[in-house]
Order: structure tokens, then C-alpha cells, then sequence
């Protein structure tokens, strides 16, 4: 009988496989192509491989210290340079005992992930909530009894026209000192026209806000001047839930199964969202006090846990919100340090799976402003979809997994410098090329090697498996049902088991690293844009629609798709590939647009409850949507746009289609003949990119 190898998960990569009992967690990570600091070659000196236990329900594994052996003299000795955090064990020195998830922080890490959320470029009207008045108040006098608060609010009202404001109490703390300290002349910051939030002595300028989108993955800040709406510095970091799971659901199975589960999740990122204050306000010399507002958007269960909500309802069906409403706080209320009165707005939700970030998106792209028919998909571990135009909009979320972001792919990993991200494959000679992130060369150019020799090649992630898989299909290695075929046409398509694999990249023996495309991989690319596409279709059905006008893919991971691989793997529907582009950080985009404007907060509240939510969950026809947007790209709908521009000739079926329908996925396009890899009619000039 074979002996017992253990299941280990590494966190935040992804990354996964199985290692012999006593494997020491340092090991387990190198034959895996973890990225793991360790300075000291695993002798216990330099402390750069602190690792933590974590948890996957999906995996059935919880975070008990029996996973792990127990500290030996190497770890209860340690005196190195970078001290042993609490909770923390060397890599180097801790063993596996029993299947783990082991959560790698960013600071044990050699290659940080890239994040890549920003909030586009666009003109946002400026619309503060917070004004900033400079006031010159009469001095006290003996022979009119008038408190100090008195004669701030007459001179409010007389000077500015304000009248009927409350006042917070720590500005009545500060008050009389301010005023004497300005020799009677003080700045007041009036919060939507009805609080005193602040004052300063004399003339004060300059307040600030910052707009974040908290993601399932990753969390993204920026520093806008609330009088200009300038963006002054921007931030992105991993969501460290990810350490209690990869997805949605597996941090809401954290809370049910573990007491005190949402506090902790709540801290983690109570804790990253103020650390990013800081960071920002650094970037651009100013203390933290001159924060005086925060907007803030993300998914339903991220919205939950900033807030203190719990998730569990949303873990289980119909699927309730704790609250639909914007939600208007202080910041200190989420252990925020900023000006004592900044206030927290956070946006709408549209429904129990389609949150703040929807509404985010649909205030920055504004498809009820246009009569245009358009598809707005933030893509990610779950997809949130809105469908429509000026006069009705649909929105549905669905479920699509961690694959498109490259976890439970065989070599996949999140974006990080060494991650193969664009992939080209002869039509004929089935050689790839490929690109990594952190270098502009492609894999075949000069100097190529020497350029990764830093990093290696270590992995590839969502935008390049999604490429990759495209590329077979379009070369007939991987048929429109989705079967990896060995037609003996080139030796990179090697058996797998009972099945067969593409051989993406082999690399030099000393790092032991090679990267496949196995049947398992496509299976699990096919069952994530399966899932999109058919929420996408339920939303056409229900429109009364065949077609799309627009389609605008959001989010950091949308954004770094391209559209037209987006349509011949199926994961949108057919539309003129000039009409389908890249959202970039739609929902952050909005998150700025209400921390500037008063008027955009009243658009979005209006616009949510008018809305239609439709629960893929439960909706008649998702199944059968589902199994059809299984076929590259797809199982009964032409890709009449797409074939324009792009030769589909090499997407074949591997048997007689189902119900007897000849493929249409076989078209050719006209006048299509290009052979060499990459090469899309008429594509967007990709081959030199």
C-alpha cells in the first residue's frame, strides 16, 4: 500500500499539491513554486519565513495546530534578527503532519503580488459633502452674554447663509482654544450642509477623502482633495481574509464553523483599511486628521464585515441583507484613524448577492443613461452582472470561483512578477510564446531569459490561462466540448493519466519548473465562464434580448482580459469586438464619484431600488443556460461578430454535437486565413504588444 502523502494549500498563491508527511513547510513551498523568503537557507537565522496556519472549508481542512508539529529547539530558541511574530512558525523548521492550508503574509513573501485595481481617469463633477467656511467671529463681550458656539453659528449663518447645523461635541472641546488661537477667525468643515465636523484656527484649506474598494482578493485606495476632486495618491493591497479563504463562501463558512470567526475576519480588514490611511496620507505628507470623509463600496459579504454585520445570512438561502440602505458613520466607528469627524458613507447594496461594488459600477458607467443595450460584468471570484438601459436594468450575480484568478489551476497563481499573462500558440508547430508579468519581452525574443532570471517563470495566472485555453481551442488541441486531443502533430501534447495536457513552458532543470495546461485546467476555466455566461443569458431572457449593444468588463481582473479571447473562450456573448472593452476599476471609480459628489449619492440611492434582481440560484433556465456555455465558445449561439475578425475555423467538435446540431462554432471567418500564432483578424495590434 502506497504511503499517505498530504494535501497542502498555500494562501495567498493558490498554489496546492501533495508532499510526504514530515515535509517541513519551507520544502513543501519550493517543490510547489511558492514564493517563501528565507535569507538563511532554512537554518532558523533570518525569521523570513513566518508562515500561519489557515483554514478552507471547500477543502474540509480547519487552521488546528496538529497540522503542524509541535516548536523544536530551532523555533523555541529563536533569537534572529526579524522577531517571531505571534501566532507565526518558521517555515524552515515547521513539519506537516496533516493536510493545511499555510497563509504565506506579504511580509515572508520575495515577490509581492501585483495589485492592480485603480480608478480610471474621468471627470467626475466635484459636489462636496464636507465644504470647508472660513468664518471671522465677533470677540466675547462683557455686555452681550453669548457663548463662544453662539457666535460661530450667527457668523455661519451671517457669512455663509447656513443656519439650523448641529455640532459634533469633540469640536465643542476644542472650541474656545481654536478661536483664541485664530484671534477670532476660524475655518469650520460643514458635513452635508447640517454638522459642524471640524474647525481650525485662522484659514484652513485642503480636505481630504478617500475612496476604497474592499474586494474579495485584493482592496484599493485613493486620496482625492474634496475640494478639486484631484486624486493624489492611490494604494493597493491583498485582502488578508484571504488567509481564511479563498472565496466568499469560504469566509463565510469560517463564521458559522468558528467562534468569534466574524470579529476576527472583521479586524483583518478594519486593520488594512486603516494602515492604508496612513499609508496614503504619507504618500503625500499630510497627517491622518485631514481625512474629513471616506466612501467606501464592495461585495455584499465584504459590505457585512467592514461594517460589523454578520454574514451568516448571506451564506444561506433566500440569501438576506442586514441592510439594502447607503449607510452613513463615523469613521472611527470602524476603528478608522482619521479627522475625529470624518464620516463613512458606504453605498448601496442591490441585492443579497450584488453589492456596494454593483453600485459602484453602475454610477461610473451609468448604463441607465444611455439607450444603448449594455452588459457591465465585474468579473471575479463571483461575477456580478447588470444588464440594461435608460429605463430598466437587470443585475444577477453568479458564481463563478477562484479558476479565473488562477487558484485551482494546476500551475496557477494570483498576478505576481514571474506569472506567464499572455499567451500565443502557432497554429501549426503548436510552439507558444508567452509574456510574464514584470517584463515587456515576449517569451521568444532576445534576452528574454536573462530578463526573468530574477523571478523565473513561476506560474501562470487568470489573464494567461484564459488566453492559453483559448489559443488551443483556436488551434483544435482543446475541442468545443472542452477534450484535450493528442492528433500527433507536435510532442507538447503529452499524455496525463488517462487524459492529455499541453506543455506550456518547461524550464531550466536547476528550478524544476513546468507549467502545464491539463484537462483538469480547462475543465475548471470551462465550469467559471460556463457560469457567467449563463447569469448573462438569464439577464437577455429576461430583457427580452438576443443581442448587446455594449459590453464593459470591470474590475482589476477584468481589465487585464482581452475582450476578444474574453469571446472566443464564451465568456460573454457575441458583440462587435470594438464595442467590448475594459471598465477598468468601475466599482472604485464610483466609490470616488460618491466621496465628491452629494448629487452622485442621491443618483445611486434612487437608482437601486428601481433595479431588478434575479436570484441565479433559483431562476428557471440557469441549468440550462449553464450546460450550453459549456461548448468553446458556445453550444447552440453563433459568434457571428467574433468570426469577422478572427478565424474559428480550428474550433472543431471531438463527436456529433448535441442534439444532433451541426456546430456553429466551426464557421470560418471570411477571408480568414491566418496561420501564425496570435494572429486575430483584425485584432488590436496584440502580436506587438
Amino acid at each position: 500500500m502506497a504511503a499517505r502523502t498530504l494535501q497542502v494549500v498555500f494562501t495567498p498563491s493558490g498554489r496546492r499539491g501533495r508532499v510526504e508527511p514530515g515535509t517541513t513547510v519551507l520544502d513543501a513551498a519550493r517543490g510547489l513554486g511558492v514564493d517563501v523568503d528565507s535569507v538563511c537557507g532554512g537554518r532558523g537565522l533570518c525569521g523570513r519565513c513566518q508562515v500561519t496556519l489557515g483554514s478552507s472549508a471547500s477543502e474540509g481542512i480547519d487552521s488546528g495546530g496538529h497540522r503542524l508539529s509541535l516548536p523544536e529547539a530551532q523555533e523555541v530558541g529563536y533569537r534572529g534578527r526579524r522577531p517571531l511574530r505571534a501566532g507565526h512558525r518558521l517555515a524552515c523548521a515547521a513539519r506537516l503532519q496533516d493536510d493545511a492550508v499555510i497563509d504565506v503574509p506579504p511580509y515572508s513573501q520575495v515577490r509581492r503580488q501585483v495589485v492592480r485595481k485603480r480608478a480610471e481617469v474621468v471627470d467626475i463633477p466635484v459636489d462636496p459633502v464636507v465644504r470647508l467656511h472660513y468664518l471671522e467671529v465677533e470677540p466675547p463681550d462683557m455686555h452681550r452674554q453669548a457663548s463662544d458656539l453662539s457666535r460661530v453659528l450667527e457668523a455661519l449663518d451671517r457669512q455663509w447663509g447656513i443656519a439650523g447645523v448641529e455640532v459634533d461635541h469633540h469640536v465643542l472641546q476644542v472650541l474656545q482654544e481654536v478661536l483664541r488661537a485664530g484671534q477670532w477667525a476660524v475655518t469650520v468643515a460643514v458635513h452635508d450642509g447640517d454638522t459642524v465636523t471640524g474647525v481650525w484656527p485662522g484659514f484652513h484649506d485642503g480636505p481630504l477623502g478617500v475612496a476604497f474598494d474592499v474586494g474579495s482578493t485584493t482592496v484599493a485606495g485613493h486620496l482625492c482633495d474634496l475640494s478639486t476632486g484631484a486624486v493624489l495618491a492611490s494604494s493597493g493591497v491583498m485582502n488578508p481574509q484571504i488567509r481564511y479563504g479563498e472565496d466568499l463562501m469560504s469566509r463565510v463558512s469560517y463564521v458559522m464553523m468558528n467562534e468569534g470567526g466574524q470579529e476576527v475576519l472583521t479586524s483583518a480588514i478594519r486593520s488594512t483599511l486603516d494602515e492604508m490611511v496612513g499609508d496614503l496620507v504619507e504618500q503625500v505628507g499630510r497627517p491622518r486628521d485631514s481625512v474629513l470623509e471616506v466612501a467606501l463600496v464592495g461585495n455584499p459579504i465584504m459590505h457585512h464585515l467592514v461594517l460589523g454585520l454578520s454574514p451568516y445570512h448571506l451564506g444561506v438561502a433566500p440569501f438576506a441583507l442586514a441592510t439594502d440602505g447607503a449607510v452613513r458613520i463615523t469613521a472611527s466607528k470602524i476603528g478608522m484613524e482619521a479627522h475625529p469627524g470624518a464620516r463613512l458613507y458606504v453605498l448601496p447594496c442591490v441585492a443579497g448577492h450584488v453589492g456596494a461594488d454593483a453600485a459602484g459600477a453602475i454610477l461610473s458607467e451609468g448604463p441607465h443613461r444611455s439607450p444603448a443595450i449594455q452588459l457591465l460584468v465585474d468579473v471575479g471570484t463571483n461575477a456580478e452582472i447588470v444588464l440594461g438601459s435608460a429605463g430598466r436594468l437587470l443585475a444577477a450575480s453568479s458564481p463563478t470561483g477562484p479558476a479565473f484568478e488562477g487558484a485551482e489551476i494546476s500551475s496557477g497563481q494570483r498576478a505576481a512578477p514571474g506569472a506567464i499573462e499572455r499567451v500565443r500558440i502557432d497554429r501549426m508547430t503548436l510552439e507558444p510564446r508567452f509574456k510574464v508579468i514584470g517584463v515587456d519581452l515576449w517569451s521568444d525574443q532576445e534576452g528574454f531569459e536573462d530578463a526573468v532570471a530574477g523571478t523565473g517563470v513561476i506560474g501562470i495566472c487568470g489573464s494567461g490561462i484564459i488566453e492559453a485555453v483559448a489559443e488551443l481551442a483556436l488551434t483544435g488541441v482543446v475541442s468545443a466540448e472542452g477534450l484535450i486531443r493528442d492528433s500527433g502533430r507536435s510532442e507538447r501534447v503529452v499524455a496525463d493519466g488517462r487524459s492529455a495536457a499541453y506543455l506550456l513552458y518547461e524550464g531550466p532543470a536547476e528550478r524544476g519548473s513546468r507549467i502545464m495546461i491539463t484537462q483538469n485546467d480547462v475543465r475548471a476555466i470551462q465550469l467559471a465562464k460556463a457560469a457567467l455566461q449563463a447569469g448573462v443569458r438569464l439577464l437577455m431572457d429576461r430583457l427580452g434580448v438576443d443581442r448587446v449593444d455594449e459590453i464593459r468588463l470591470a474590475g482589476a481582473f477584468g481589465s487585464h482580459i482581452d475582450p476578444i479571447y474574453a469571446m472566443v473562450l464564451g465568456m460573454i456573448p457575441d458583440c462587435d469586438p470594438d464595442r467590448v472593452s475594459a471598465a477598468g476599476n468601475a466599482a472604485g471609480t464610483g466609490a470616488m464619484m460618491a466621496l465628491l459628489s452629494g448629487s452622485a449619492r442621491d443618483e445611486i440611492e434612487a437608482l437601486v431600488g428601481e433595479v431588478e434582481k434575479i436570484e441565479t440560484a433559483v431562476a428557471a433556465g440557469f441549468q440550462r443556460h449553464f450546460v450550453e456555455a459549456m461548448g468553446i465558445p458556445h453550444a447552440t449561439v453563433a459568434y457571428d461578430h467574433l468570426a469577422r475578425k478572427v478565424d474559428l475555423s480550428g474550433i472543431v467538435s471531438s463527436g456529433p454535437a448535441s442534439g444532433g446540431r451541426r456546430r456553429r462554432t466551426r464557421r470560418r471567418a471570411s477571408g480568414a486565413t491566418a496561420r501564425r500564432s496570435g494572429a486575430l483578424v483584425g485584432s488590436c495590434g496584440e502580436e506587438d504588444r
